[in-house]
């Protein structure tokens, strides 16, 4: 199969990415993970504009200078992660072995290039909404791992942004 992917400069980019078979490795590696995206940035010049990890896949949406670089981006990412993944790994299919893979992410990821203010802070409200959808958090502000602090830090959200009363507004988001 033939995968396409939209490089329009200056855009945003929702990506998703995934463990393989979507194990729960994130969270349990969270320091790993900031490592490996510690590491991108010294490679590749990007802006993180909201993240959200979960146990078994990460939302992120990039701000990439060079838009043609953001594949490398997350190659890089998972390539140090990988790398310094220790906790044994389940031996992946002949497909993984035979690319050098070790089975810890799966093999593609999800990109949606984001073309419109709406558009961004629509993806930015259902990435910071996620664990409540996935049954994580009854409210956003109680799961740790996302960007979702900083907003409220930076006035951008209300700390009890995605309780019970705005639940209506957001559960139709579906953006996967």
């Amino acid at each position: 199969m033939n995968y396409r992917r939209a490089f329009i400069q200056n855009c945003y980019l929702h990506l998703i990415i995934v463990s393989y078979k979507r194990k729960n490795i994130f969270i349990d590696n969270i320091k790993l993970l900031r490592h490996a995206f510690k590491n991108a940035k010294q490679y590749f010049s990007f802006e993180i504009i909201a993240i959200c990890v979960l146990p078994d896949h990460i939302h992120v949406i990039l701000n990439p200078k060079n838009i043609e670089e953001y594949p490398k981006i997350i190659t890089s990412i998972k390539y140090y992660f990988s790398k310094n993944y220790n906790v044994g790994v389940e031996t992946p299919t002949y497909g993984y072995v035979n690319k050098g893979e070790k089975g810890i992410f799966q093999r593609r990821f999800f990109e949606h290039t984001i073309t419109s203010e709406e558009e961004l802070n629509n993806q930015i409200n259902y990435i910071h909404y996620n664990p409540v959808k996935h049954g994580l958090v009854n409210n956003v502000k109680n799961w740790q791992y996302s960007s979702f602090h900083k907003y409220v830090k930076h006035g951008l959200y209300e700390n009890n942004w995605g309780s019970a009363k705005d639940i209506e507004n957001i559960k139709n988001l579906n953006f996967e």
